[in-house]
């Protein structure tokens, strides 16, 4: 059976997204240089993602010259959105408060992030 793909983005997809969205936009060969000090990524590496992004609908291109230039259709905040959906859908049968219940009750979350917390809370009107 083929494997269902996924639109969620990889550990390797996020760090090629990472640096569409600090540069804007950017060929092959500038992500492949910006992955990061000491960490060769291989030209061809860097294609297949990009090409794996644009057909998850995260990236498009243009074309400059012989370069393919790519860029983000998707920003961060959207993705981040697509994470949480994905991870409310698969873990928490869709419920925010199933998820922020289990946050406040197993993560150790200091007091200045508790108060930022408590703060979006009152903002959203909620009690």
């Amino acid at each position: 059976m083929a494997r269902k793909k996924s639109t969620i983005l990889t550990e390797a997809e996020l760090k090629v997204m990472e640096v569409l969205w600090d540069k804007g936009t950017a060929t092959v060969g500038e992500v492949a240089e910006a992955q990061g000090a000491g960490q060769k990524v291989a030209y061809n590496t860097v294609l297949t993602f990009l090409r794996i992004l644009e057909q998850k609908g995260y990236v498009g291109h243009t074309k400059q010259g012989r370069a393919f230039v790519y860029y983000p259709r998707v920003d961060r905040q959207q993705a981040r959105r697509n994470a949480v959906g994905l991870l409310l859908d698969r873990f928490f049968d869709g419920s925010p408060g199933i998820l922020v219940s289990n946050l406040l009750e197993e993560e150790r979350l200091d007091p200045e992030e508790l108060a930022r917390i408590r703060d979006l809370i009152d903002k959203s009107g909620g009690e």
